[in-house]
């Protein structure tokens, strides 16, 4: 686990692979991209909001490649519904719709399908 800023989560994975690049390693992009996919699962988007609360507004995660592209899909997005009285913005976390993650399958290996399926129906809400 660990942490950088960008903007989105696609964003997080290009610094990432602008990182590793700086970092003196000459590798080929799609070989940085493939180490990229096989290491990470999710990318979970933290963002500051107009009224200054932060927020996880993308829960995102990394399916693999396409040619030489880097495929997500997004699992849950933060949607604003307005705001309060006081101006804090208010809102909740919607599913996109995908009932079953990439890493469903990895989950029930470790014995955290029950911990996984419960996660993911709270945060549909």
């Amino acid at each position: 686990m660990g942490t950088l800023h960008s903007n989105s989560p696609r964003e997080a994975l290009q610094r990432l692979e602008s990182m590793i690049t700086m970092g003196g390693y000459s590798l080929p992009s799609k070989t940085i991209r493939e180490m990229v996919v096989g290491s990470i699962d999710i990318v979970i988007q933290a963002a500051r909001l107009r009224d200054g609360s932060r927020r996880i507004t993308h829960i995102t995660e990394v399916l693999g490649m396409e040619g030489e592209v880097i495929v997500t899909q997004d699992l849950f997005l933060y949607d604003i519904e307005g705001e309060d009285e006081a101006g804090k913005i208010r809102g909740r976390h919607k599913s996109t719709g995908i009932s079953r993650p990439a890493f469903w399958d990895r989950a029930r290996y470790y014995g955290r399908e029950r911990e996984l399926l419960e996660a993911l129906e709270a945060a549909a809400g």
